[in-house]
């Protein structure tokens, strides 16, 4: 029979750890806090450490780091993961130079896509990355892909200014001739010019392929 796990501390009851647990977003912790308030509760090592998903000799461990340190002592160890390729510095200029731009004589490039900056972190910080990555630090800067439509570099403003004022109608006499050129052409019969014949068949939707424009169907 294994020996009896004491719980030193009396700083909460079994009901204070199961709401500690209820409001930890740390799932070991969470498991941790239901095996301690499972053995306050009077349950035996065993079936505190099965129901709380842990192994029997594991649960000694966490009881007397919790009579040490207490429910802090529960929290999970982290070991942090991966170093970024960029320091703090590095990434605050790889942000500048996204939201700058690039320069198209010097760049080739009309806008920077993950690809272009991927190359351009190649070039600067002697750093290489997958397209992908260079699409998450873009996300952790706060930066989006999404881009207003491109333009010519070399586009005139002016010019294009100018033509759209060439491209609105006239005023004065040579504009109401056009206008009464355009109304005569509206007031003709659809279908119908000078040169066809008044029976002269056309195509039609309908159960009839070809059936006369003018006349009994």
């Amino acid at each position: 029979m294994s020996a009896a796990v004491k719980i030193s501390r009396t700083d909460h009851t079994a009901e204070a750890l199961r709401g500690l647990a209820a409001k930890s977003n740390d799932g070991g912790q969470v498991r941790r806090l239901l095996a301690l308030a499972l053995i306050l509760e009077g349950h035996s090592r065993e079936v505190a450490a099965e129901l709380a998903g842990m192994e029997r000799q594991t649960l000694p461990d966490w009881v007397h780091r919790y009579n040490a340190q207490g429910v802090a002592g529960l929290c999970s160890i982290r070991i942090g993961g991966r170093r970024c390729y960029l320091s703090e510095a590095q990434m605050a200029e790889l942000k500048a130079v996204a939201i700058k731009g690039p320069d198209p004589e010097t760049d080739k490039v009309v806008r920077w896509r993950c690809v272009d900056l991927r190359d351009e972190v190649a070039r600067r910080f002697t750093v290489t990355v997958t397209e992908r990555t260079i699409g998450k630090w873009l996300r952790k800067l706060g930066l989006t892909r999404l881009q207003p439509r491109p333009f010519h570099p070399k586009k005139d403003a002016a010019a294009q200014e100018a033509f759209k004022k060439l491209r609105q109608p006239g005023k004065g006499r040579a504009a109401r001739q056009h206008h009464r050129r355009w109304q005569a052409g509206r007031n003709l019969v659809s279908g119908r010019s000078p040169c066809r014949p008044e029976g002269h068949a056309r195509l039609c939707l309908g159960a009839g392929w070809f059936v006369p424009a003018h006349g009994a169907r």
